[in-house]
């Protein structure tokens, strides 16, 4: 590793800088051959959303994910930015550009929830 060249800031880490290790991953552990790892390369899950669907009990299944994908590859084409999907009786939140599920709601919750900073609706 290089030598810190500002003696003010040498004098604040004398054995040099720490080496940077990738951040764990951390949710839920997911099994080597999955849907949910095929999921990820198209479609990613915050852990904000991640934390709403365990504590709601949502399950999506693969089929599921598919029309949820479909949904925001529709709502790309139109140039959506923030769309709600709805599946079945689920509603997802979903960054089109990022392509990232932002937050997850469902039926029982759906009530008298108020959907903010969306563009677009989007029905699968």
């Amino acid at each position: 590793m290089d030598r810190i060249q500002n003696p003010k800031i040498a004098g604040l880490v004398p054995n040099g800088l720490p080496e940077i290790q990738p951040a764990a991953r951390t949710g839920p552990a997911i099994a080597p051959g999955e849907f949910q790892s095929i999921l990820e390369d198209r479609l990613k899950v915050s852990g904000h959303a991640q934390t709403r669907m365990q504590s709601r009990n949502i399950q999506l299944e693969p089929a599921d994910w598919d029309r949820v994908m479909k949904g925001v590859e529709k709502a790309a084409e139109k140039g959506a930015k923030e769309s709600l999907v709805l599946v079945d009786d689920v509603a997802l939140v979903v960054s089109i550009k990022n392509r990232t599920v932002i937050t997850a709601v469902d039926r029982q919750n759906l009530k008298e929830n108020v959907f903010t900073n969306i563009d677009s609706a989007v029905v699968v």
